[in-house]
């Protein structure tokens, strides 16, 4: 029954990734109408699609003071009001400005659920399932995509106004985040950090009854110890959960994940596809993508984050320096790169996909948990749209070959890094994690 709870409330947590994917993704089906219908320039559409991405950053570097300010299931809730505010005010705008505050809106919940929901998760999992309860976020951002993506196609032709019920179609899951969040709880370590000691000893006597006391008693000591430290994330003593946040979320996004998703039609054309051959290949990325991230959620606690982190790098070092090796001999034989990449996505989806909202929720104390989540989940950002920028250019200026080349030169640091720096935070509580990781 205690599992069940903590179950429940972390799939409802998650729905914040769900909406994360779903609003990510929608807009590739509305954004040849939104075109037309306004007229817009190059640059004018340019801007409407990226002003989501935009809003995400933010979102994601400003998140942690709510967080840290009003709790995280307060914040969650306005997450979902954004996300509701967003998918109908996107859908009824009545002209382009109006259409790009809401799609801003909607960008910001994103970037804010980005450190919120992981975070909320992490401090109300136990210590052996919180890999796999983390990773439901990371799960459900891959499932909301999928589902757009299904959305979209399904409401293609029902009128000259199909953009708009596929953006609006948001609202419904957006109301169900919102409802279902009132029967969350506050987070324990938020509320013994914020000195609301019984309401925090009765959230934790739910999540773990029989370790209740040994709980309160390990995370009062840590934060006793943290007392007369600062609570500036820059401080010395948490150099090191800085610098390995940084470096998971820099190498999450220069394996070229978020250019292989967004240009995979273009990608597979580059290699004699046809349109058609190459959209039905796209498609099949994402198929690949759910179902190791899948996989990756469910072996997480079992072999731990590094383990999942060793074979996913080596696993990409291979793929992306194949893809660079048919392109620099341009000997594209049948389906040869768009299985390579499906394997690219395969290992990235099991390892980088399903680690990195885990890692990152982990490795922060409680007094800056919600500061480091938001240096992470921003830094992955401001990669990812540099990334996305830039990946047209690249490719055509420099080829494929030296872009392929470059993704997997970095994938071998990212081996280095994962050798040499990250530790392993299974099964561990989050008070050890910060034994070993902050310098009192």
């Amino acid at each position: 029954m205690v599992q069940r709870k903590v179950l429940f409330w972390s799939i409802v947590t998650a729905l914040g990734g769900f909406l994360f994917g779903f609003d990510t993704a929608v807009i590739s089906g509305a954004e040849k109408a939104i075109q037309q219908l306004w007229q817009l320039s190059a640059f004018e559409h340019g801007f409407t699609i990226s002003i989501a991405l935009i809003g995400t950053v933010l979102g994601a570097m400003f998140g942690g003071i709510p967080s840290d300010r009003l709790g995280r299931r307060q914040t969650l809730r306005w997450i979902a009001v954004l996300y509701l505010v967003s998918a109908l005010g996107a859908a009824l705008a009545p002209a382009w400005v109006p259409f790009l505050v809401f799609r801003f809106l909607g960008g910001l919940g994103v970037g804010a659920s980005s450190v919120t929901a992981p975070l909320y998760i992490s401090e109300i999992s136990p210590p052996d399932s919180r890999g796999k309860l983390v990773g439901l976020f990371q799960f459900n951002i891959v499932f909301g995509i999928l589902a757009a993506y299904l959305s979209n196609y399904l409401l293609a032709n029902v009128g000259a106004h199909s953009w708009r019920l596929m953006l609006g179609v948001q609202a419904v899951p957006a109301v169900a985040f919102l409802l279902f969040l009132f029967r969350v709880p506050e987070s324990p370590r938020w509320l013994l950090l914020h000195g609301r000691l019984a309401a925090g000893r009765e959230v934790l006597a739910l999540i773990s009854p029989r370790t209740v006391d040994a709980d309160v008693a390990a995370i009062l000591t840590a934060q006793s110890a943290a007392a007369g430290e600062s609570s500036s994330l820059w401080a010395r003593q948490y150099r090191t959960p800085v610098l390995l946040a940084v470096a998971f979320a820099f190498f999450n996004q220069v394996s070229g994940i978020n250019a292989i998703i967004y240009y995979a039609p273009r990608i597979f054309e580059m290699t004699g596809l046809g349109q058609g051959a190459a959209l039905l290949s796209s498609t099949g990325i994402g198929l690949v993508n759910f179902v190791f991230t899948l996989l990756g959620v469910n072996l997480i606690d079992r072999f731990g984050r590094r383990t999942l982190m060793l074979v996913g790098s080596v696993g990409l070092i291979a793929t992306l320096g194949l893809v660079a090796r048919a392109f620099y001999s341009q000997q594209f034989t049948g389906y040869t790169v768009p299985v390579l990449l499906f394997g690219y996505i395969a290992f990235f989806a099991f390892s980088q996909g399903a680690v990195i909202w885990v890692f990152i929720s982990e490795i922060f104390p409680n007094a800056v948990r919600a500061k480091g989540q938001a240096l992470g989940s921003s830094t992955h950002w401001v990669m990812a749209t540099l990334i996305a920028f830039t990946f047209p250019w690249f490719a055509e200026h420099l080829g494929g070959g030296h872009t392929f080349a470059f993704f997997c030169a970095m994938m071998v640091l990212q081996l280095v890094f994962v050798l040499r720096f990250m530790p392993e935070t299974k099964g561990r509580s989050l008070e050890q994690v910060e034994k070993t990781l902050v310098l009192h």
